[in-house]
Formats: structure tokens, C-alpha cells, sequence
């Protein structure tokens, strides 16, 4: 059930005279080590000094064996030990923990970086027609197929995302996924009004869809559901409680929406819930608010709506280029985390206009340096990877290089064009010589991505 653009990329490899690494790779039942640059975060740099979370090894190892890690430290000391599995040797090339998406709309591939609208016209205009075909399950799969190619080239390994309200949506991604042995949080799209008839459903088929598709899919292999109602303007109060009841049957999904994006869609909400105290508490009445809840962008909170997610231990989900590009405005970084809010990184595509993990983390750099907040780039790794990770109630798999935990690596050319070498070459630390990727690169900068001990994507040269 690979995608066309990695069956090419599979026939390409063992056409090449590395075709026998490439068989070694895909065994489940033979030790391999990857060298080189080993970086990974065990701890929030927003919360600890860099020396006590930082894991760094500039000629560093990771042993794999049966998709999950076994060891991770200098390359001299992992294979000291007569060791007899393969070694893939990346030298000089820096591997990272997967990237972690932790709000995407995988419907809206097709229409990502459409020109010149605001959300509620976005959604008009582009992805409520998109969203119609959806149906079609031959169509779902293949879209599936396009954003898992274009995700895994960007580096990402795992990701939640919002489906459609077709059934359809969510079995074509989840199986997409589950072919290439990637972590994935997924939930139909619930909608019961101010959207088209072909994308409405009813609260009771919100609530019998959904608890079918939990049935199906959650905690199959490394599928999670989220219950997932679009935002609070597209769903009646009826909708939301009967969400909230299934939430009750099912307290180990997570939960994803949208809160607080756009000035324009808070009065909105105001005008349709004149009773709520706020945007948050459309969902609080309805019991859609807890720890394993996502908002995502959340971009304009009052005081008692900031008090009221930290208390819970909900997460606030960043998504700056979609922020940037849809005009919603400035994320409060600065102050979020100060206040110990939980945070993730997402694309958020379509509304953002990127794929690219390093292109959001190098946004997030630019939304804090206009909010009088810059990220150091620990701090952006840490939300693209253990961050999230934390965010979506998977960080005891994925998010760090630590044993025991899914081989889901990133492996990025730190020199991948002439721009970024010119400046690498100068660096004084990791920090310094990462900090242009983020800045200035793009998929040539990913040279190999592995998900579940299983390399999806390499670049021979």
C-alpha cells in the first residue's frame, strides 16, 4: 500500500548497487546502527537549562532492532561489542528524532498556498468544495497517499490531522499510515451546520460515526483517535454535548478543534452562543475540555480561558505559518510557556502554506521575534518534536532518541545547498550550525527518514 512516489523511490534503490543495504534495512530481525550526529532533547528547554536535557553526540550511534531503539550514545561504545547487524553510516549528517505535526488538515493538500482569503472565506472558497470529494474513497486514498509522500520528504513521522466528514477520509488515512509504520492521531471532522449539505452530518451520526471509527482504529497498531468537531461555529450545541458524551465512553482519545484564530470568528461564535462566557467555554459546557484535548492556534485567549486550559492540562497547538499566511496574528509564545501551557508545532496545511517542518519552526522564530519572544533553536526543536509528542499523549513512543522508544529518526544534510554551507562553516556548536537549516531549508535538507526501524525515505549520492 505504498504511494507511487515511494514505490519510485523503492525501484530506484534497488536498481543501485546499495540494493543490498536496502534489504538489510527493511528486516525487522537484524540489528542495524545508524552513525552520525546524534541530537536529542529529554526535556523542555523552555523549563531546564540546555545542559541537563541535551543529548549530543558528534559521532554517535543508534541501534535499532525491531522498529524501536535498543541504544543510542558514542559510536565507539555502541560498537564495541561484536556487533554483526548492518551499519548505515550517514557521517557528517545530523539525526534527530521524526518531526512531530501536531495539527494538519490532510484534506486540504490540494489546496494548500490558495491566494487571499481569511478563514471564514477560506473555508468557503476552497476547502469546503475540496472536502466534498471526499466521498469518493478511491479519491481519499490517494489524497492520503500525496500528503504522507509530501510529509515523510519534509521529515515528518507523526502527525494528527482532521479528516472530512466522510468515514471514507478517516480509514484511507489511517491505513495509509499504517502501511509505512507511522504514528498517526486522526478523527472524522464533525459538522452539523453553516457548512454545505454535502458536509453536514447530524449529531447522532457525529456521535455513531465516530464511535464506530474508535471501535475500528484506536490503538490499532499506532492509529489514535481524536473526536473531532470542525470548530464551535460549525457545530450545534447538540453536536458538541453529543461529543462530549462520547468523549465520557471514551477517555483515552484525544480530542482536536480549533479555538480563538481570527478576531472575527470569536464575535462569531459570541453572535451563536450568546450565553458562553467565552470561546472556550462552547466546548467546556459540552465536556470537551481536558488534558488529552487539542485547540488549535488559539491565538487571542482571555485570562480565564489561559487558567482554565493550564488547569486542565490541555494543549495549545502553534500553527505560525497558517497564522501568517490567513492574517489570524501573533502567537503569545513568550507568555504561553512562561506559564507552563502545554505546547505543540503544526503546519496546519493548507492554511499554512508549507509542509515543511523547518519552514514552521522558522516561522515560529520570526512570530516570536515580532512578539518579543525569539526561540532559541532548542526550543523549536523541542516543539517540533517532544514538544508535540507531549502534546498528542505519545511521548512514551516517539519525540526523542531514547531506547525503547519507535525508531522514527529524521536524518538532515546540514549543508544541503550553497546558502546554508556558507553559513554552517562558520558555526561554533550544534545550535549554530542547525539554526540555518531551520532558517533556510527546505526537503533537500532531509537526506533520510526512517518510521518504525523502516527507512521511507534516502538519498544516495
Amino acid at each position: 500500500m505504498r504511494s507511487g512516489r515511494l514505490r519510485h523511490r523503492l525501484s530506484q534503490l534497488n536498481s543501485l548497487k546499495e540494493k543490498e543495504i536496502w534489504k538489510v534495512i527493511v528486516s525487522e530481525q537484524q540489528e542495524i546502527v545508524l552513525r552520525g550526529q546524534v541530537l536529542t532533547l529529554k526535556g523542555s528547554p523552555f523549563e531546564y537549562a540546555l545542559s541537563d536535557v541535551v543529548h549530543y553526540e558528534r559521532c554517535g550511534a543508534i541501534k535499532i532492532l525491531n522498529g524501536k531503539i535498543t541504544d543510542v550514545g558514542p559510536a565507539e561504545t555502541i560498537l564495541k561489542s561484536n556487533f554483526d547487524g548492518q551499519i548505515i553510516n550517514y557521517e557528517d549528517k545530523l539525526l534527530l528524532a521524526g518531526f512531530v505535526d501536531a495539527h494538519v488538515h490532510y484534506p486540504q493538500t490540494a489546496i494548500i498556498a490558495s491566494w487571499g482569503k481569511r478563514l471564514i472565506d477560506w473555508l468557503n472558497s476552497y476547502t469546503f468544495p475540496e472536502e466534498m470529494r471526499f466521498g469518493d474513497a478511491t479519491y481519499a486514498r490517494q489524497q492520503a497517499h500525496a500528503y504522507l509522500d509530501l510529509a515523510l520528504s519534509h521529515g515528518i513521522t507523526s502527525f494528527a490531522t482532521f479528516t472530512t466528514i466522510h468515514p471514507e477520509s478517516v480509514d484511507a488515512i489511517f491505513e495509509a499510515a499504517s502501511a509505512l509504520g507511522m504514528a498517526v492521531v486522526a478523527g472524522k471532522t464533525c459538522m452539523d451546520r453553516n457548512a454545505p449539505m454535502g458536509l453536514c452530518d447530524t449529531a447522532k451520526t457525529a456521535y455513531d460515526d465516530s464511535k464506530a471509527l474508535i471501535e475500528k482504529w484506536h490503538g490499532n497498531e499506532r492509529c489514535r483517535y481524536a473526536i473531532t468537531p470542525r470548530f464551535s461555529p460549525t457545530s450545534t450545541p447538540e453536536q458538541l454535548l453529543a461529543l462530549g458524551a462520547l468523549w465520557r465512553e471514551y477517555p483515552n482519545c484525544l480530542m482536536q478543534t480549533h479555538l480563538s484564530e481570527q478576531l472575527e470568528e470569536i464575535e462569531w461564535v459570541k453572535s451563536l452562543f450568546p450565553e458562553a462566557r467565552d470561546y472556550l467555554d462552547t466546548y467546556e459546557r459540552a465536556g470537551l475540555l481536558g488534558e488529552k484535548a487539542l485547540f488549535g492556534h488559539a491565538i487571542h485567549l482571555t485570562e480565564r480561558e489561559k487558567a482554565c486550559i493550564r488547569e486542565v492540562g490541555a494543549s495549545l497547538i502553534h500553527c505560525p505559518t497558517s497564522n501568517s499566511f490567513i492574517g489570524s496574528g501573533l502567537f503569545d509564545m513568550a507568555g504561553l510557556s512562561a506559564s507552563h501551557q502545554r505546547i505543540g508545532l503544526a503546519t496546519d496545511t493548507g492554511g499554512g502554506s508549507s509542509f515543511s517542518m523547518l519552514r514552521t519552526m522558522a516561522a515560529a522564530y520570526e512570530i516570536g521575534q515580532l512578539n518579543a519572544g525569539p526561540l532559541h533553536p532548542s526550543e523549536l526543536l523541542w516543539l517540533a518534536t517532544l514538544g508535540s509528542a507531549k502534546t498528542l499523549h505519545l511521548c512514551h513512543a516517539i519525540g526523542s532518541l531514547e531506547a525503547g522508544k519507535y525508531a522514527d529518526i529524521t536524518v538532515l544534510d546540514l549543508y544541503s545547498t550553497p546558502s546554508i554551507t556558507q553559513r554552517a562553516e562558520r558555526a561554533e556548536d550544534i545550535w549554530s550550525a542547525l539554526f540555518p537549516t531551520i532558517m533556510m531549508g527546505d526537503d533537500r535538507a532531509v537526506h533520510a527518514v526512517w518510521t518504525a526501524g523502516q527507512c521511507v525515505k534516502n538519498t544516495l549520492y
